[in-house]
């Protein structure tokens, strides 16, 4: 269930995109088709999916007050994360460098379509983005830890293909002339990040939940409490 959860709010509810406005400048310039968007969003997942799970471990293991105990007990209060940044970015510019490889050897055309935007994947805010919040937010396994890498690129991926399809009609649409271009794709990102706010009603319901049960706790305690007093005034006559 906590895997599900995770899975869905990292998608519809803390979007990279509409939610914390992470990588916009690749979001905004590689948007124009829904080929290379589609592309460059595969990347995004697959970068991600690798990168939040080792980070996890980096994080785990070897960045955190303590975390080098498993070597010795004179390295038990040893605290390297000040080194959080330059090991994050490393192991992600390490796994966009893969990516881009892999892509120029099977998808020229798609290598060509990206061009400077595929490399620029290891400065994108919201690679980085993903293992910083993974680290703030405690994920509590290595599991978890990948299932949120994977969903926060789909989150990413879908907002990206969202746009590039809105943009390709839009081009046959009578858009005023001052608006044209980024104008209009800043409006359209703004209302679908409105439309994205309203997938937080998802939790709600188990909130509600929650305060019915402790309404109902302590309306119960109230009743016992006026039992007792009833009982011991009784009691005293």
């Amino acid at each position: 269930m906590e895997h599900i959860e995770l899975f869905f709010k990292s998608i519809f509810i803390d979007n990279m995109v509409f939610a914390t406005f992470l990588g916009m400048c690749s979001y905004l310039a590689v948007s124009k088709k829904v080929s290379t968007a589609v592309g460059l969003g595969a990347a995004v997942i697959f970068v991600l999916a690798i990168t939040v799970p080792l980070n996890w471990l980096l994080d785990q293991y070897i960045l955190q007050e303590g975390a080098l105990a498993w070597l010795g007990e004179e390295y038990a209060s040893y605290d390297l994360s000040f080194l959080s940044f330059i090991m994050f970015i490393a192991t992600i510019a390490t796994m966009v460098q893969l990516v881009e490889i892999v892509v120029e050897k099977f998808s020229p055309s798609l290598y060509n379509s990206l061009g400077i935007f595929l490399p620029l994947i290891a400065v994108n805010c919201a690679i980085l983005g993903g293992s910083l919040f993974m680290q703030s937010r405690e994920i509590a396994t290595l599991g978890l830890a990948f299932n949120y890498g994977v969903s926060s690129g789909i989150g990413w991926f879908l907002a990206i293909l969202a746009i590039a399809a809105i943009r390709e009609k839009i081009r046959y649409s009578n858009v005023p002339g001052p608006l044209r271009g980024l104008g209009i794709t800043f409006i359209i990102t703004g209302l679908m990040a409105i439309g994205f706010m309203s997938f937080g009603g998802m939790l709600t319901g188990g909130d509600e939940e929650v305060k019915e049960e402790n309404t109902a706790q302590v309306e119960t305690a109230k009743e016992d409490t006026k039992e007792e007093l009833a009982n011991n005034t009784t009691i005293n006559e």
